[in-house]
């Protein structure tokens, strides 16, 4: 997942350059070919974002299966700077839950401790924490809209350079050459 994104903020760097240096240089070509990026990549981010539409269930799932297993390597974990507790702290603090639905009985609050975000007390930590799988799929039916509404501004914005880059090329094509 990580390769993926340092590919695709290399590539946006790469065409944000060819957009910013087409435009000091006045190439068409160049900004055509930024016009002809941003189609791409528009595209790219429609067909992303109807698959992940379509399979929000097996996402869902994949997440946590990532939790399960950060969670268990959390709990095999000697030291509390491991790359897992970090994981598993950031689902705990971020979804505000403690857990998956299959983990170890309440009674062994020792795990919980740790791991978990704090409460009042104890008892109330124990037992008024959900689990972090009932949360996720909260997440994924709940507020999706939300990734909606990201998605929505991200595609006007997007319009808007493609736009403005056919505007800008039509303009260079347009004016005198001095």
């Amino acid at each position: 997942g990580i390769y993926i994104l340092i590919a695709v903020g290399a590539v946006m760097m790469f065409v944000g350059f060819l957009g910013c240096y087409g435009a000091i240089q006045e190439s068409q070509c160049l900004l055509g070919t930024f016009f002809t990026c941003l189609v791409i990549l528009f595209a790219c981010e429609v067909a992303a974002g109807i698959w992940g539409f379509v399979n929000k269930d097996q996402i869902a799932k994949d997440v946590k299966q990532f939790y399960d297993q950060a969670f268990q390597q959390a709990l095999m974990a000697e030291s509390e700077t491991s790359n897992a507790n970090a994981v598993v702290k950031t689902f705990h603090e971020t979804l505000d839950c403690c857990g998956p639905d299959t983990a170890i009985p309440p009674m062994t609050p020792l795990w919980r401790s740790d791991l978990c975000p704090k409460k009042d007390s104890l008892l109330k930590s124990i037992t008024e924490q959900e689990s972090c799988h009932k949360k996720i799929d909260e997440l994924f039916s709940g507020k999706l809209y939300l990734i909606g509404i990201a998605a929505i501004v991200v595609a006007v914005i997007m319009i808007f350079e493609m736009i403005l880059s056919m505007v800008l090329c039509c303009g260079i094509r347009n004016s005198s050459v001095y």
